[in-house]
């Protein structure tokens, strides 16, 4: 089955905003099964998205919109697909039912605007959006089903895995697939596929393996299309148990599992606990660390000592050993780790400092040098890393390799 999706707003054409809707459904779809053949962001006019459904592809079975559907005068997507599909607006009572208690669960009252949110096309079935006040919406045209989405993105990510995905799969009939991701971090694509060169050339010629690379990690997935379901998953399993031996530690997790939740897993076994000294990552590496849930019970906290003085005053780093090696050395970093395990009083701690950029490097030290160090209860490591000259993909490489690097510390703690 093939599907495509259409992404409406100006705020996206300009720069303003990233279409983070786009990529999750095309993921939902994928893990179903369902083979996204084209994608477009148009305009918030009437006369591009009437252009954008004359030409959808003829083999596309499903249509995905998202954006346009606020109660303000420049949302027109409504309108516009009730004027395509040659419907009337219809005033809904139970879309206005659900608007009214979502305000009132927040101590307001809707207004005039909210309550025109409530006229949907007669030609569309309402598709319940339980953490908005736009309703999606369900078009049918000759067996080709249109979804309209707002452009919330967690609104759309809810409609599209409780309402839209069950819908698809109790109703309209799809090859079975099977996918299972395994995850890699520290190595970079290029590398891993000569690692396993020799197993993927072993591969059954019905498993298909994806490369999926992001700042720092490799996500490897395998998948199966049109097999038995269990005959697929035992397959897969066996395949991606050959992995361990080839690739070892470069493996943290698979599908799913992030690196900060592995790690919680790993010190929560061994009632261990850390803390971060963050300069260069000003912080990302305890924002993704207290991403997870319960967090609290292994992280102590961390100093965020972006200054010279705060490494000295909050740390305890010797001023002596950043006037004559610079913050963005050896010496400094591995000092607040030290630091940090100190003061925080916890079984490890990391700490990272570097020249983040776009500016600020030298000759010496150019942009894209980091320090990273991790101190444990009997030892104090660092390690130089180059990195490129993007200050945000400095940043979450940074705490990914420390992170990482802080997995294979407690891991060996038996």
């Amino acid at each position: 089955m093939q599907a495509e999706i259409i992404a409406i707003g100006d705020e996206i054409l300009i720069g303003q905003t990233i279409d983070t809707n786009s990529s999750f459904i095309a993921a939902q779809l994928n893990a179903q099964g369902i083979e996204v053949k084209q994608k477009r962001v148009v305009s918030d006019d009437r006369e591009s998205i009437l252009e954008a459904l004359e030409r959808v592809h003829p083999q596309s079975r499903l249509v995905f919109m998202t954006g346009g559907l606020g109660p303000t005068k420049d949302d027109i997507t409504k309108q516009t697909l009730n004027e395509y599909f040659e419907g009337e607006l219809l005033y809904r009572p139970e879309v206005f039912t659900h608007i009214t208690a979502l305000f009132k669960s927040l101590n307001r009252v809707p207004s005039a605007l909210n309550k025109s949110q409530a006229y949907l096309p007669s030609v569309c079935t309402p598709i319940p959006n339980a953490l908005g006040t736009a309703s999606g919406m369900r078009f049918e045209r000759k067996g080709v089903y249109y979804f309209s989405l707002p452009g919330v993105p967690y609104e759309t990510e809810r409609l599209v895995e409780k309402e839209i995905i069950p819908w698809i799969n109790h109703t309209l009939q799809k090859g079975t697939v099977v996918h299972k991701t395994t995850l890699t971090q520290g190595v970079p694509e290029s590398e891993l596929a000569e690692l396993l060169t020799e197993w993927e050339n072993n591969l059954p010629e019905w498993l298909h393996l994806a490369y999926l690379p992001s700042a720092g990690m490799v996500k490897l997935r395998l998948s199966s299309y049109d097999q038995p379901p269990a005959l697929a998953q035992k397959q897969i399993e066996e395949e991606f148990a050959k992995l361990p031996s080839i690739l070892g530690d470069i493996l943290f997790g698979e599908d799913a599992n992030t690196l900060q939740e592995v790690i919680g897993w790993e010190l929560g076994k061994r009632n261990m606990t850390v803390s971060t000294a963050e300069s260069c990552t000003g912080g990302y590496i305890g924002h993704l660390i207290t991403s997870v849930s319960g967090s609290s019970t292994y992280y102590m906290g961390s100093v965020v000592s972006y200054s010279n003085e705060a490494k000295r005053d909050l740390l305890g780093v010797n001023g002596q050993l950043i006037a004559t090696h610079g913050a963005v050395s050896e010496e400094v970093v591995r000092a607040m780790a030290e630091g940090a395990r100190q003061k925080l009083r916890t079984d490890f701690a990391l700490a990272t400092s570097g020249v983040a950029g776009p500016t600020g490097g030298t000759a010496q030290k150019p942009v894209g040098t980091v320090w990273i160090a991790i101190a444990g209860p009997d030892f104090v490591k660092a390690r130089k890393f180059s990195f490129g000259r993007n200050r945000e993909r400095n940043i979450r490489k940074s705490a990914l390799m420390a992170l990482d690097w802080l997995r294979k510390e407690v891991q060996k703690i038996k």
